[in-house]
C-alpha cells in the first residue's frame, strides 16, 4: 500500500510540473492585443477628414515587442474660440502597461480654430523589454482648452 501511495504521489507531482510548464509556454506569447476608449473634452474626434465617422474607440490590433503602430485621427473644434490641444491617457490595464507602451502624437499644443479640423498622427510603441503583458487597454483623452 505504501509503494502504491508513493507512485500516486510521484504521478501527481509529475502532472503538476507538466501543467506548470504548459501554462508557462502558453503565456509567453509575444503578440499583444489591445483596445482603447477615446474620450474628448471640447473637441470631436473622427476617423475621416470630412468628420462623418466619429471615433469612440481604437483597436490597435495585435502588436509585437519593439514595434509601433500609427493611426490618424481628425480633431474638430466645435466651440466658439480657438482651442489648444492636449492628449493624455488613463485607466491602463494592467496598470504597469504604460511603462512599456509609450503613446505619442504630433499635436501637442497645436491650436485649432473654430470649426477647423486638424489631422493628428498617434503612435503607440511597444518596448522591446515588455514582459508579462499579453493584452492591455487604456483610455485616451483628447482635450481642447482656450
Amino acid at each position: 500500500m505504501t509503494a502504491q501511495k508513493a507512485t500516486i504521489g510521484i504521478a501527481a507531482a509529475t502532472a503538476a510540473i507538466m501543467i506548470t510548464v504548459v501554462v508557462a509556454l502558453l503565456s509567453s506569447s509575444t503578440l499583444i492585443h489591445t483596445t482603447g476608449t477615446v474620450k474628448t473634452i471640447g473637441v470631436s474626434v473622427y476617423w475621416d477628414a470630412s468628420c462623418t465617422n466619429a471615433t469612440s474607440s481604437i483597436d490597435w490590433s495585435t502588436l509585437a515587442p519593439n514595434t509601433s503602430r500609427s493611426i490618424f485621427l481628425y480633431i474638430k473644434n466645435n466651440g466658439t474660440a480657438p482651442l489648444r490641444l492636449s492628449m493624455s491617457t488613463s485607466a491602463w490595464s494592467p496598470s504597469n502597461a504604460s511603462s512599456y507602451l509609450p503613446l505619442s502624437w504630433n499635436c501637442t499644443n497645436a491650436i485649432v480654430n473654430v470649426n477647423a479640423v486638424t489631422c493628428a498622427n498617434l503612435t503607440l510603441s511597444v518596448s522591446p523589454n515588455i514582459a508579462g503583458i499579453s493584452s492591455f487597454s487604456f483610455d485616451l483623452i483628447i482635450a481642447g482648452t482656450e
